[in-house]
């Protein structure tokens, strides 16, 4: 990943909304001017910190980054709210009022942001895009779990068998979580999504199989599936040097074209 010529401006942010806060890291590149921007989305149990090394690499090509945690999103978050009230319906909530936050910025160009995410939160950011199109220049994701609800359905056919709480993967999760889960059904909601959509997904990947992003692909009017071979759920090195320089190319295509 070649940094690009603008020096970043680090810093953090805080974005209260109904009664939660969600915290983000910003990375600006510095120097007076709109920027497009990129909102960066962690996986499950994961920070935005995850992100941090894309965030800088988008901010020194030109592009504002944020890179969030979301509210009880995993035992490292840094926003509000417990683990056992969170699910894919909130994330995605939080998400949405992220969006209303980047959208004021005056560093931002409204007019091109973007939504990246990994694995849940290439779920989420899906479906944050297809709730508000209109204000989404283009989508990115990392091996999106769309898996999930299929996932939780195998555990949980009937919803009287969800238990009040569960360990899972290190982090304790609420019923609401399976529930959530369990009603959901990803690609007809994703699909309301008709911009340009970017997917990157390993061909060796065992927590989310390649035929998700298969579908999903299938799913979209406008998608491109990056298969990255002998790569797993959380690229190598090399292979996420690949997949953020791919990034960076759709986001920069996008931001020249005229659609909108």
């Amino acid at each position: 990943m070649e940094k690009g010529n603008f020096a970043v401006q680090k810093s953090t942010a805080e974005i209260p909304y109904e009664d939660r806060r969600v915290h983000g890291d910003l990375y600006v590149p510095e120097g007076a001017g709109r920027y497009p921007a990129v909102i960066l989305s962690h996986g499950y149990n994961g920070c935005g910190t995850d992100f941090a090394q894309e965030g800088e690499y988008f901010a020194s090509h030109g592009f504002l980054a944020l890179a969030i945690d979301f509210c009880g999103g995993s035992t490292r978050s840094r926003s509000s709210g417990a683990s056992t009230e969170m699910s894919v319906r909130t994330e995605t909530e939080d998400l949405c009022a992220v969006l209303d936050f980047v959208e004021e910025l005056p560093e931002v160009d409204a007019e091109r942001i973007f939504l990246f995410g990994g694995s849940q939160g290439g779920l989420v950011s899906a479906l944050a895009a297809a709730r508000r199109e209109s204000e989404v220049r283009g989508l990115v994701m990392y091996y999106p779990a769309f898996c999930i609800p299929d996932d939780w359905k195998r555990q949980y056919p009937e919803s009287d068998q969800i238990p009040e709480t569960t360990e899972f993967w290190g982090l304790t999760l609420g019923a609401v979580y399976f529930r959530d889960a369990c009603a959901m059904e990803p690609y007809g909601l994703a699909g309301a999504y008709h911009k340009e959509t970017l997917i990157i997904h390993g061909d060796e990947d065992e927590i989310v199989p390649l035929s998700y992003s298969t579908r999903l692909q299938e799913t979209y009017e406008r998608a491109r599936l990056l298969i990255l071979p002998q790569e797993k759920h959380g690229f190598s090195e090399a292979g996420g040097a690949e997949a953020a320089e791919a990034a960076l190319c759709f986001l920069r295509r996008q931001c020249r074209s005229g659609l909108r």
